[in-house]
């Protein structure tokens, strides 16, 4: 196992130093596990909440609220479970020497690019092309 790489509280990886060198990788993995227990940690109150807010509601309208405010809840951590994958898929390419880099092209994905979105697989102009290709297909 490799040793815990020293990262000062306010570093930012930087355009001059080597790309996907062994601190922007920590920055990036730290980032991105942080990211992930928050996700978990959201989904763990969601669950207990919805455990403890059974209730009976005599009101009709108040309980077709309810109803409406826990399918929201629902989907919103449906899109966040989805969102772990993405993470974990991030962290994967981390390990494995591919983080950083565009899946469709091989190019190198911004620095700002990533530090906005760490799950990023794509540069930001192949990822224009993929949207643009998409909604052809769907208009069509």
């Amino acid at each position: 196992m490799k040793a815990e790489l020293f990262l000062p509280d306010d570093y930012r990886p930087a355009e001059d130093e080597p790309f996907m060198n062994d601190r922007q990788l920590e920055y990036f993995r730290r980032k991105l596990e942080a990211w992930r227990l928050d996700l978990l940690d959201d989904g763990r109150h969601t669950i207990e909440g919805l455990q403890d807010g059974t209730r009976n509601i005599p009101d009709v309208a108040d309980r077709a609220s309810e109803e409406t405010d826990r399918a929201l809840e629902l989907r919103t951590r449906d899109r966040q479970r989805k969102l772990v994958t993405k993470i974990e898929a991030a962290l994967r390419r981390i390990d494995e020497g591919e983080f950083g880099y565009c899946e469709k092209t091989g190019e190198q994905i911004s620095l700002k690019r990533l530090d906005a979105r760490p799950i990023a697989t794509m540069t930001l102009e192949a990822q224009e092309r993929h949207e643009r290709r998409e909604k052809v297909h769907r208009d069509t």
